[in-house]
């Protein structure tokens, strides 16, 4: 008797040579409606499903495979007499090989050309049941769910047998590929009919191995489609810290007004400003604080042309991410061997999750996506700030929600002229914003200050009105706002709320 394989892929790369390979070893080639069509169309012959179970496929092909005879013959012990017994007594053929891919789901759901009837079709159900069940059976049954399998099991297949280990493998490889497949799909049905989320869920396949993690010593890997949002134009491989960076660098200047930059480090702005031209948000950037901004990473959220590619070749820089480069901007910019261009294919639109580990489990919120142009600012001061003033303050206010708490922003003119961040008390951290400011020559009479949180006391409130700050941002809320509010009045300053609080811990 013939051994058989079972072929039913929705991703049909290499199957054509696989069945014949699996073909010329003497395996029956048993296959699945489209599948089949293209083996036979290359000359191999197989052996329809309908044909081999008896019985044809039904509602326009949505059941085809659920069929006895060969979940029977994937799924039976082959050294139990009571199976071999059971097989005989109902014509069951053992299945040996099992290889299958799925309708893609994951892909299609992400498409905005496609309705829901259309996308529930997409929904795979007899390939899912059939890699379960070969998977399960590993111990007789290889299952094979990826072009990239084929070549190396024939490979081992060739040399007369598949070992354990390459089924293990192969069964372990199998499960995966069915998780990643039922979480798109439970995602997908949550958000669609906004039912109730019973699950953080996350089940990325691993797309690429990093050299190393946050230190040398720690493991990292690139999961999920991160390249679907970013192109890699030129320069080294991204390391773990460089896309932790750039992630702050990319959320940040996506917030700011048009023609603005952004320049991270450790994921806090070194500088930021917003320009009356992309050279000019560059420089005024810089310009907040150039030595902590060697070594940074640069994000635009407007296209670099050739005059900022030449000031940006000045100076070391990690890397320069941005929407899209000047053809003649690119090549001056790739005159850096090992600097990391990127260019940022599109936005992640996707309600996210932060997630930190815990033991015996996750601790997921909701992203903040609390935005300045959305909250109603409420004065709470005597003087009344300039339009202007509002206008520094609202950008102050973004840069400090990027920022790591406790956090103290100076700004003047859209640009960050000293920071204060990560601090256990926020007078030291108004503290050595006004130094960083000091330190690069910025004066901060006129200027304006944001705090992530309340003023718990009027200290903190002092240490910024010596510093010359002339208008503050806050959230407020505190049992001390009156103190707070008397200090701003007897300082003769302005002060708005915004009624929320942007810790980032």
């Amino acid at each position: 008797m013939k051994k058989i394989a079972l072929l039913s892929v929705s991703d049909k790369t290499g199957i054509v040579e696989f069945a014949r390979k699996l073909n010329e070893l003497d395996y029956e080639i048993l296959a699945t409606g489209n599948t089949a069509r293209v083996i036979e169309e290359s000359g191999i012959t197989c052996v329809g499903v309908e044909d081999f179970a008896s019985f044809p496929e039904i509602f326009s092909g949505r059941v085809k495979t659920l069929q006895p005879k060969i979940f029977g013959g994937i799924l039976m012990r082959r050294d139990n007499p009571s199976d071999q017994e059971e097989a005989e007594q109902n014509s069951v053929n053992p299945i040996d090989i099992v290889c299958v891919n799925l309708y893609p789901f994951p892909q299609v759901v992400k498409r905005e050309d496609i309705g829901l009837a259309e996308k529930i079709e997409n929904i795979d159900i007899g390939g899912p049941s059939l890699i379960r069940a070969a998977a399960k059976n590993y111990k007789y049954v290889s299952v094979l769910t990826n072009p990239s399998q084929y070549d190396s099991f024939v490979e081992e297949l060739s040399s007369g047998e598949v070992s354990q280990t390459t089924r293990e493998e192969l069964a372990s490889a199998a499960f995966a590929h069915t998780s990643f497949y039922d979480t798109v799909i439970a995602d997908f049905f949550e958000s669609h009919f906004q039912t109730e989320k019973t699950a953080i869920r996350y089940n990325y396949p691993i797309k690429k191995k990093l050299r190393y993690g946050e230190n040398p010593h720690q493991e990292a890997f690139i999961a999920g489609d991160f390249y679907d949002y970013f192109e890699v134009l030129h320069g080294k491989e991204l390391s773990y810290n460089n896309i932790v960076d750039l992630m702050a660098a990319v959320d940040l200047v996506n917030e700011m007004d048009p023609i603005s930059c952004a320049i991270i480090k450790h994921t806090n702005a070194a500088g930021a400003a917003t320009g009356i031209n992309v050279l000019d948000s560059y420089v005024k950037a810089l310009s907040g604080d150039p030595v902590s901004s060697f070594g940074g990473i640069v994000s635009f959220n407007t296209t670099v042309d050739k005059g900022t590619a030449e000031k940006l070749n000045e100076i070391f820089l990690e890397i320069i991410v941005a929407p899209d480069y000047d053809p003649d901007a690119l090549e001056i910019l790739k005159k850096k061997k090992n600097r990391r261009l990127l260019r940022v294919i599109k936005k992640d639109e996707t309600t996210n999750y932060t997630v930190k580990n815990i033991p015996g489990g996750l601790l997921a919120q909701s992203v903040d996506d609390s935005s300045v142009d959305k909250l109603e600012l409420k004065t709470v001061t005597d003087k009344q700030p300039t339009d202007e003033e509002i206008e520094d303050l609202k950008f102050a206010w973004i840069i400090c929600k990027h920022t790591k708490s406790n956090t103290i922003v100076y700004v003047k003119d859209k640009k960050v002229l000293g920071v204060g961040a990560g601090q256990m008390s926020r007078i030291d951290s108004a503290k050595i914003a006004a130094m960083k400011a000091a330190e690069h020559g910025h004066n901060l009479e006129g200027a304006v200050a944001a705090s992530d949180a309340f003023f718990p006391f009027s200290d903190g409130l002092l240490e910024i009105v010596n510093n010359g700050i002339k208008s503050v941002i806050q959230p407020g809320g505190s049992v001390r706002d009156s103190e707070v509010i008397d200090a701003a009045n007897e300082n003769n300053i302005s002060m708005v709320f915004t009624g929320i609080r942007n810790f980032k811990h």
